[in-house]
């Protein structure tokens, strides 16, 4: 199963399922970038990097990496990379690094040099099999990464259902539904995408009066927020705000509200 593609998934679409796996469920996602960095210098890179969105030397910088294989110099390298990184960024105060491993089984024995920073709250060692999920479906959503195939349908089938049941925004239902089935189809790679929806019930949900509502809300949303992004660009090829409303089919309102908004 390519671990790597669902995690960086789940961090760049899902932060809030991230946030929530270590803890800091309350957290303001949208003050936060996400990437991929890679660093000077060996071209070390680190998994995921939650960086403030703002300037803010009070936020911290979150440290991801995800360890689905035995590493035996793995700390060795993890704390490199973390400390070069401090080192490239200056005003960085405050950090936390998180690891995320599927079992214990995969943890290295060689940590006596890390010792104490392995003990502080700094450093968070994660292991989906142990996630307590009963009460919360994004942490089930991730656990499932990790349950044998044997049940993995079934699990899905369970998760399918509570997304429905208890995600009240339409379009994060939906999202967490694809999520679902795309963890399926890598953890399950003998199955085709249509062997996978007729399994979960997937085609027949699709073609219900609510799913088609959900698409269409996703839709739209995407096509505004593409008309919106659109704007600057518009006005920069000397257009006035007329008639960019005009050709983009929004009200002078959105327009001027859209130009106020990027000038802040």
């Amino acid at each position: 199963m390519k671990t790597d593609t669902i995690f960086y998934l789940i961090f760049q679409q899902f932060p809030e399922l991230f946030f929530e796996l270590i803890g800091f469920s309350g957290i303001d996602t949208e003050a936060y970038n996400f990437a991929s960095v890679e660093l000077k210098q060996k071209a070390f890179r680190i998994d995921a990097v939650y960086e403030p969105a703002i300037n803010s030397q009070e936020l911290p910088v979150f440290f991801v990496e995800v360890q689905f294989q035995k590493d035996s110099s793995f700390y060795r390298r993890f704390f490199a990379e973390i400390f070069l990184y401090l080192q490239q960024n200056e005003s960085v105060n405050y950090w936390k690094a998180v690891v995320i491993y599927p079992t214990r089984t995969i943890e290295t024995d060689d940590i006596v040099p890390y010792e104490l920073l392995l003990s502080c709250p700094q450093v968070q060692r994660v292991y989906l099999d142990e996630l307590a999920v009963e009460n919360s479906l994004s942490l089930a959503i991730i656990r499932l990464i990790v349950d044998r195939e044997e049940t993995a349908v079934e699990r899905g089938k369970e998760l399918i259902a509570r997304s429905r049941q208890e995600v009240e925004d339409p379009a994060l239902s939906e999202n967490l539904l694809e999520l679902i089935e795309t963890i399926l189809l890598y953890k399950l790679s003998n199955l085709s995408r249509e062997e996978l929806r007729t399994m979960l019930g997937l085609d027949e949900f699709k073609q219900t009066r609510l799913y088609q509502d959900i698409k269409l809300e996703g839709l739209e949303e995407g096509e505004r927020r593409a008309k919106l992004e659109a704007i600057p660009r518009l006005l920069a090829l000397g257009l006035t705000t007329e008639q960019v409303a005009q050709a983009l089919q929004l009200s002078m309102e959105q327009v001027q509200q859209a130009v106020q908004f990027q000038s802040e």
